[in-house]
């Protein structure tokens, strides 16, 4: 939710970061220039987020009202050179990094070495390093690799992640160097926005982009943000586990952490866990988690869900995600009498209940999950899905479903809602600190299909105002305080009720119409008024035809 201002910022950045993959295009296959310019925009984003904090940490040093203060007196003054080199020796130390959650970066990889190295390096050439060492380059491809290999060294989780592939690109090397001086120019400081979301956006439009190229739907790998906000708010996930099974670039894991500051929590309380199936955007998932100092597991490699879950010990507090609609031919591999399949077999031409029952299983046993799936899955009885909603419901494990508003995704129209399940409906105390009153045998309805607004032609948003409707009514639903049904937005059902309607879940059945003022006035009499209304505007359209004819006449035009 971003103003003028900060849109147009954004907007900006875009241009230029196409222009950026343009350098490549004529050289490249999408694939292959996806992979080099994401890698250069991290490369860039790293070295700018170290340098702000270096830049901090220099004035925090020379300012004699810090606690970092070095004192020039202590080295015979601010000119001497031990005074330089004891400055330059703090500004290295790793804990002034790691204390803010700033990614760590060498010497040897930062922004202003390759800028300043790049062109020296084409055709082969032998560097002196920032640690005084020398090391001969072949290429301005084996310059960037050097860079990442010393993230990677440095920063273990990253073992793996970055695409160390420069080196054998066929690409002419001055025009690798002139895409490093474009990169250069990439912005990552806003005097609002938040560099981390900058980077967020930037890897976003990207993947949108070559997804296009690539010939594929754009915004595949993306939920709205809006929507991960909404199912982050309601689920409220301070402590413990959260578990992503189809996470893409880690959106819900971004949000969970941006909800956490926000209400003062600890980012440590969390453990982060995930599994993608699609190569680049796990690579991308383990990024935004390390710049962000976020610890996290998303497993070995990436892998499906179901034939290779990479976390099969799992039992998570929180579990959120939206995998994708109506996936069909997903259980290749995987065996009827698997263990996930606890309330039934799930069809192979439809992934919802599969998803539903994997999130299930992987749920502990105070834990709570928020999923992402198609309307059909709230009233489908097709190949077993019916026999299976019918025992989430009997079994009590459905808390709150949610309709959404239709056109909230770039990139299908397909309606959507979200299920927020629990297998705890007992009174408790949640990781938030809120009291939970006894909720058995209940199931919140809401419909949100009338909230939200149109941010441009086609794509529908959240305010604020909506987020905290839905969320405020949901939560004090569950602690029972200042809840009430509104007729055609919320309604707590009872399980009969719900058996009664065939154990179907669209909360349009339940909530019912809106509530319309009466009309006062007896039928009859507002016809009468009605009718004569009209025949005087009849009457008045008449009399302005004629005065237009008798004008246009005393002009010498004919009627």
């Amino acid at each position: 939710m971003t103003n003028e201002e900060e849109q147009q910022f954004l907007t900006n950045l875009e241009k230029k970061l196409w222009n950026a993959a343009d350098k490549l295009r004529s050289t490249l296959d999408a694939a292959q220039y996806k992979h080099t310019v994401l890698g250069l925009v991290f490369l860039k984003y790293v070295s700018d987020t170290f340098q702000i904090r270096q830049d901090e940490l220099t004035a925090q040093l020379k300012n004699p009202d810090d606690e970092y203060y070095l004192d020039p007196a202590d080295y015979d003054g601010e000119d001497s050179q031990e005074y330089a080199a004891e400055l330059l020796e703090e500004l290295e130390q790793r804990d002034y990094y790691a204390e803010v959650n700033v990614f760590w970066v060498p010497a040897a990889a930062r922004w202003s070495f390759l800028r300043d190295n790049n062109k020296a390096v084409i055709g082969g050439a032998e560097l002196t390093l920032p640690d005084g060492t020398t090391k001969k380059f072949s290429s301005v491809g084996h310059l960037i690799d050097n860079a990442l290999e010393q993230i990677e060294a440095d920063n273990p989780k990253l073992k793996g992640v970055l695409n160390k592939l420069y080196t054998r690109l066929q690409i002419d090397q001055a025009k690798l160097g002139e895409l490093i001086d474009l990169v250069a120019t990439i912005p990552f400081t806003h005097a609002s926005l938040n560099s981390k979301d900058i980077l967020g956006h930037v890897y976003e439009y990207m993947l949108g982009q070559f997804a296009l190229a690539e010939g594929k739907k754009g915004g595949q790998f993306y939920t709205p943000k809006s929507i991960v906000s909404l199912i982050v708010q309601m689920l409220e996930p301070f402590k413990g586990r959260v578990y992503d099974p189809a996470m893409g670039s880690g959106g819900f894991f971004v949000q969970s952490e941006h909800f956490i500051n926000a209400h003062k929590g600890r980012i440590g309380d969390v453990s982060i866990y995930g599994q993608e199936y699609n190569h680049t955007t796990w690579q991308l998932a383990a990024m935004n988690m390390a710049i962000r100092g976020v610890d996290f597991n998303f497993g070995k490699e990436p892998a499906n869900t179901y034939t290779n879950d990479q976390h099969p010990d799992l039992r998570a507090d929180f579990v959120m995600a939206n995998p994708p609609f109506n996936m069909k031919e997903w259980d290749t591999g995987v065996s009827e009498n698997d263990p996930r399949w606890r309330y039934g077999t799930p069809p192979s031409g439809n992934a919802n209940f599969a998803w539903l029952q994997h999130m299930l299983y992987h749920l502990a046993p105070n834990g709570s999950l928020g999923l992402l799936l198609a309307n059909g899955s709230m009233s489908s009885n097709t190949n077993n899905e019916g026999a299976i909603r019918q025992r989430l419901i009997e079994e009590d494990l459905v808390e709150c479903m949610v309709a959404l508003p239709g056109q909230l995704f770039t990139n299908t129209q397909i309606p959507a809602c979200i299920w927020f399940l629990t297998k705890n409906k007992g009174e408790r105390i949640a990781a938030s600190g809120r009291k939970l009153r006894d909720r058995k045998g209940e199931i919140l309805f809401i419909d949100a299909r009338n909230l939200g607004y149109m941010k441009d032609r086609v794509l529908r948003d959240f305010t604020a105002d909506d987020l905290g409707k839905v969320t405020g009514t949901f939560h004090n639903w569950q602690m029972g305080e200042n809840y009430e049904d509104v007729a055609g937005f919320v309604k707590s059902a009872r399980l009969e009720e719900i058996q009664k309607h065939d154990h179907v879940l669209t909360p349009g059945r339940y909530v019912g119409a809106a509530d319309v003022e009466e009309d006062s006035e007896p039928f009859a009499e507002k016809m009468a008024r009605l009718t004569a209304q009209l025949k005087s505007q009849f009457e008045e359209s008449d009399r302005l035809e004629a005065a237009i004819k008798k004008n246009l006449a005393g002009l010498g035009y004919e009627c």
